[in-house]
This record gives C-alpha cells, sequence and structure tokens, in this order.
C-alpha cells in the first residue's frame, strides 16, 4: 500500500490555487519525494509532513518548474535539519542543471551538504525487501526525462488459521514460517511453510509520469497498475498546442489509462487556462475513474482500491 501526497499540481507556473510540481509518495517508513518546484518545501510544512526521512528526490526531467524549489529545501536541510545526507535521481541533464543550482546554494562553504547525484538510466533505481522503483524513459522536450514505477514485490499471505490448527504458536516460529524455513514443532511435527502460505499476492503497482508528450510508448509500463499519476496540461480542443510544447490532453491521459487497464488516474500539472471541471469532465467521459487532486490532497493506494485521507499535522 502506497499514500501520496500531492504538494503542487499546476503547470508551468503557479497559480492562486496550485504550487508547482511536487509530490510525495509513502510507503512504510519510507519517503520519496517526485519532482521539487518551487515552493515545495513550505507545501510539505503546511501538509504536517515536514521533513522527516525525506531523503530521497526523484527529478522526473530538468525544466525549472520542476526543479527550482530544490534550492531552498536543501539551503534549509543543511542549516537547520538533520538529513546529513540527500540523494537525488535523475536524468543527466536534469541533474548537470541541478548541479549549477547546487553551486549557489553551497557556494563558500556557507552550508554543508552530502549531496550523491545519481544519473538514472531504464531499469530498477531502488529497491529493499518489499519495495521495487524502475525508471522508464518519458517523451518529452529535452533528454533523460523519466516516469517511476513503484511495485510492492508479490508475497504469499500468512494463514493464521491454518497455522493455529497445526499448533504453531505465535512468536519466532511465525516469523520463520514467513520467510520460507521449516520450524519442527514441541512434539517432533515439521511444518514446512506451504502449509500455512496462501497462494501468490501480486503486491500494489502505482506509476508516475511528470510532463510527457505522448502516451503510446508507456502502456506497458503502466500495465494494470492500481494508480497513475500523469499530466495534464491542455483539454482536447487544444491538440496542435499540446503536440508542439510536448504535453498532453486530458482525453490523452485518460485513453492511457484505459488501454493499459489502470484502476484509478489521477491527473496533474494543470494549466491556469483551464478549470479543474474542465479536465476532469475530459478525462471522465473515457475514464470514470479519474480524479483531478488539488495541493495538499492525500491519497491511499492499495490493491484494486484507492481512498482519499485527511491529513494530519505531525503524519
Amino acid at each position: 500500500m502506497f499514500e501520496i501526497v500531492f504538494l503542487g499540481t499546476s503547470a508551468s507556473a503557479p497559480s492562486i490555487k496550485r504550487g508547482l510540481s511536487s509530490s510525495l509518495v509513502m510507503h512504510r517508513d519510507q519517503r520519496f519525494l517526485i519532482d521539487c518546484g518551487e515552493g515545495t518545501q513550505r507545501q510539505l510544512l503546511c501538509s504536517g509532513l515536514g521533513f522527516r526521512k525525506l531523503d530521497k528526490i526523484l527529478l522526473t526531467h530538468g525544466h525549472l518548474d520542476h526543479i527550482l524549489g530544490l534550492g531552498g529545501l536543501v539551503s534549509t536541510f543543511s542549516r537547520w535539519e538533520s538529513i546529513s545526507q540527500l540523494s537525488l535521481y535523475g536524468g543527466q541533464w536534469a541533474l548537470q542543471r541541478v548541479n549549477d543550482l547546487m553551486n549557489v546554494v553551497l557556494r563558500g562553504g556557507e552550508a554543508d551538504m552530502d549531496l550523491q547525484m545519481i544519473t538514472v538510466r531504464p531499469g530498477v533505481i531502488w529497491s529493499n525487501s518489499v519495495l521495487t522503483i524502475t525508471a522508464f524513459p518519458v517523451t518529452h522536450r529535452g533528454p533523460g526525462c523519466f516516469g517511476y514505477l513503484f511495485a510492492e514485490h508479490s508475497h504469499r499471505p500468512f494463514l493464521a488459521d491454518e497455522a493455529e490448527r497445526l499448533g504453531v504458536p505465535n512468536g519466532p516460529e511465525r516469523k520463520l514460517l514467513v520467510s520460507g524455513q521449516p520450524i519442527t514443532l514441541a512434539d517432533g511435527r515439521v511444518i514446512n511453510p506451504e502449509q500455512v502460505l496462501g497462494e501468490q499476492v501480486r503486491g500494489t503497482k502505482l506509476a508516475f509520469v511528470g510532463d510527457a508528450g505522448r502516451t503510446d510508448d508507456l502502456v506497458e509500463v503502466c500495465r494494470d497498475a492500481d494508480a497513475l499519476v500523469i499530466e495534464a496540461t491542455y483539454t482536447s480542443d487544444e491538440a496542435d498546442l499540446a503536440a508542439r510544447f510536448g504535453h498532453l490532453t486530458a482525453a490523452q491521459g485518460a485513453r492511457l489509462a484505459a488501454e493499459a487497464n489502470v484502476g484509478h488516474l489521477f491527473l496533474v500539472h494543470i494549466s491556469r487556462r483551464h478549470s479543474e471541471r474542465e479536465i476532469l469532465r475530459e478525462a471522465e467521459a473515457i475514464f470514470p475513474n479519474t480524479t483531478v487532486p488539488r495541493d495538499l490532497d492525500s491519497y491511499r493506494i492499495a490493491r484494486s482500491k484507492v481512498e482519499r485521507v485527511e491529513l494530519t499535522d505531525g503524519a
């Protein structure tokens, strides 16, 4: 299960109600900031989430509306916060622009920060025992644009009722069985993991795409995702403008969600020229399970289920 908080959902420039691109994806004890538009650190404070454990930032591309907030965030981290190391993931061009920005922020030793800049290429970029993040190429203006697929590992659920019937005590014995190791009970019986583990269950999948100019190359990577986040800068009556500037219409995002059998669609990067209602109306006609989130909206994403959750201070 994932939780995603939309910190900034505007396109190119902020509006009165929407800030620049940034989202926070949370999974268990891990936090991943995706893009860092201007004003991101204030949005983190307004959300009540703060800066705790915020040590990994994934950049979709190097355009300024997606990276300028890094200057203030890194300055704050280096001076006041306890985060001593920050890992920045992005394409080569995006990291070059970030490096130029950091040469200003960290110049002269006034601030100190251990920045790890990790060049992203298609494939797995981060994983632990329960989660894998895979980068995939996205077509937009400029080189090195990427989307990110968050995929929980498949697992076999522990059948507590069956374990009880077999006399498996609560405690380390059950942990060993879950890890795939047999145990021997006090009466000498050997219990194998297969006896108390159910059928393989696919984990939750979240696909995140930043700015994009086409969708035909995204269908397979987004296939069967429980949720897809993607831009909707234009409506269909401006399809020519969308194509010229390497962006998508709401209808294009909706058709991608339908073709890829996505569970739920989130449309972001909303232009000031369009209302939320316009974007939603166009997309819902093609893909009904669509949401146009507002800044600081938070959603919990599980297999085949998406629900809105309220943020609380200190979340």
